[in-house]
């Protein structure tokens, strides 16, 4: 995270903190290319059983996204909190923003906490 401008950082930094916060039984891992947290047996699309991060994040060009690989009751948690999150875009798995002011980070939190309950995706056919 060291080479990311000072505001990305800021931000990978403060979800690090909230992650560790709410959910701490996930332990941090480096997987994909990404900081994550806990990990869960995962059916990719080849068929192949992977360990998959719970919980990562990514600094990218326009924006932030936060990934929570958990459902509940059938659903992707992310999707179930999406009109709580704020100023946020999500799809399936994904949170994405611009800055951390626009997340409503107590709902982010119990996102993350939730998803610690409920790791993984829906299962494949």
């Amino acid at each position: 995270m060291a080479q990311l401008p000072e505001e990305r950082r800021h931000i990978l930094e403060a979800i690090d903190t909230l992650v560790r916060s709410a959910a701490p039984q996930l332990k941090p891992a480096f997987a994909y290319n990404m900081p994550g947290y806990g990990m869960f047996k995962y059916k990719n699309y080849k068929g192949e059983v992977i360990d998959w991060p719970v919980i990562s994040m990514a600094s990218q060009k326009q924006y932030v996204s936060v990934y929570v690989c958990a459902v509940m009751d059938g659903e992707y948690i992310a999707e179930q909190y999406k009109d709580r999150l704020g100023k946020v875009s999500v799809g399936k798995s994904c949170i994405r923003f611009k800055k951390l002011e626009d997340v409503d980070l107590d709902t982010l939190k119990e996102v993350f906490a939730l998803a610690a309950e409920h790791p993984g995706y829906p299962e494949r056919a």
